[in-house]
């Protein structure tokens, strides 16, 4: 899905060092998405992802995607898919079925 919507991000990057930071995700969809941030991540690493309205999930990078603008995106992955996954977005999604 082409939306996007501003996080915060928080984990510990390539060098090890933790960090917490505003990061842009697009993509959106109730399994993850992709996030732009200034920082190198770890394929199978776990961040922190923390919406608009205070709620935080755990997300695993599943991906390093082409950047955005310069900047490294990567692709994440909701550690569990639960009821609070499923409305992290503040989205409802089309289920699969017709």
């Amino acid at each position: 899905m082409g939306l996007k919507a501003p996080v915060a991000l928080s984990g510990e990057d390539r060098q090890k060092s933790s960090f917490s930071m505003p990061a842009k995700a697009t993509g959106l969809n109730k399994h993850g998405g992709a996030v732009r941030l200034n920082r190198e991540l770890i394929i199978g690493s776990t961040v922190i992802l923390r919406n608009q309205r205070g709620v935080q999930i755990s997300a695993r990078v599943v991906a390093k995607l082409q950047p955005q603008q310069g900047v490294p995106t990567y692709g994440v992955e909701f550690v569990e898919q639960d009821e609070k996954a499923s409305n992290f977005w503040g989205i409802t999604f089309p289920s699969n079925t017709n």
